[in-house]
């Protein structure tokens, strides 16, 4: 079991980002949630099976056909029991 707080930054608001986070990470199996932040990046948590979480935090790095990621910034930390996935607005 793996936990990762990540933060994507680039043009990733205004581009499905968050809503194709949320499907990718369904598919994954992965628990967690995804939102934008004032600075106009996004941040998320994704908590399951070590291999899913870094499928998921492999695809951060490009994201939805329309985003164009710059940087990804991934923080390892102790999971918390993560249930379903959800979007936080």
């Amino acid at each position: 079991m793996k936990r990762a707080h990540v933060r994507i930054y680039g043009r990733v608001q205004g581009v499905f980002f968050r809503a194709n986070t949320k499907k990718m990470a369904e598919k994954l199996g992965v628990a967690g949630w995804v939102r934008n932040m004032p600075d106009g990046s996004v941040e998320a948590v994704f908590e399951g099976d070590d291999k899913a979480v870094e499928q998921i935090i492999e695809w951060c790095h490009h994201g939805p056909e329309m985003a164009r990621v710059e940087k990804v910034y991934v923080e390892y930390e102790k999971p918390e029991g993560e249930k379903g996935f959800r979007i936080i607005y």
